[in-house]
């Protein structure tokens, strides 16, 4: 495995201090992504559809809404079953982040876990592949997962391998 433990980082959290907060006040605009990452160093990235109702035909973390009465890593868990039919096993919160989309905000819970090898199935979206961080350069993404991606380059390029 080349990606260590992940321990929270506040320094990385967009627009607040205290994840605790986000994680306790589960509101409607709370999401849950998945970052899944291979041997090879690469993330799996869904290709959301043209008829999405957030961020439409852009490449994106696999994951979607928290439901009342759910955690975020439940959220997490349901959402990769519902959209890959892939049972997570030990998922690890990576950072809290908010952000604003068409005047709503939202706070994305973004998970990892290193891929088993087990078979993925598209349940959402109109396409998935398997990115190195330095592909993603020319993927139609929004900002907020780009800096993800961006935060997590040292950790999944080659010098840190070990």
């Amino acid at each position: 495995m080349f990606l260590p433990a992940m321990a929270y980082d506040p320094e990385f959290e967009v627009g607040t201090s205290n994840l605790e907060r986000y994680c306790a006040n589960m509101a409607a605009k709370n999401v849950s992504v998945l970052i899944l990452y291979n041997n090879e160093r690469k993330i799996l990235l869904q290709h959301r559809t043209k008829d999405a109702p957030t961020f439409p035909d852009y490449w994106a973390f696999f994951g979607g809404g928290v439901e009342e009465g759910e955690s975020a890593e439940q959220a997490v868990k349901r959402e990769s079953l519902e959209e890959l039919g892939y049972e997570l096993t030990g998922p690890r919160l990576f950072t809290a982040q908010k952000f604003f989309y068409n005047g709503d905000e939202y706070t994305k819970h973004v998970f990892v876990e290193q891929y088993n090898g087990k078979g993925l199935t598209l349940g959402e979206g109109q396409g998935m592949g398997w990115f190195l961080a330095a592909e993603t350069k020319d993927l139609m993404m929004n900002d907020h997962d780009r800096s993800v991606i961006d935060a997590m380059k040292n950790i999944l390029s080659p010098a840190s391998s070990r």
